[in-house]
């Protein structure tokens, strides 16, 4: 895997905690709050064939506001 692959893998993998950790009984919102958002800006571009070659993620259903 290229640095940047496992860059992909490594901020996915936090997420995932993320998302476990903010369902357990003990989390604390705030720090889930806080630290989500940035860990998503974070996120790399996605490594070349993960996703399918016509993806488009501006093309979606319009949601309101």
């Amino acid at each position: 895997m290229s640095p940047r692959d496992d860059d992909f893998a490594r901020t996915v993998g936090l997420i995932v905690d993320l998302a476990q950790y903010s369902q357990s009984a003990s989390a604390d919102d705030d720090f889930v709050d806080s630290v989500g958002p940035s860990l998503s800006a974070s996120l790399p571009e996605p490594p070349p064939g993960l996703l399918p070659p016509d993806y488009d993620p501006n093309d979606g259903p319009q949601y309101p506001g």
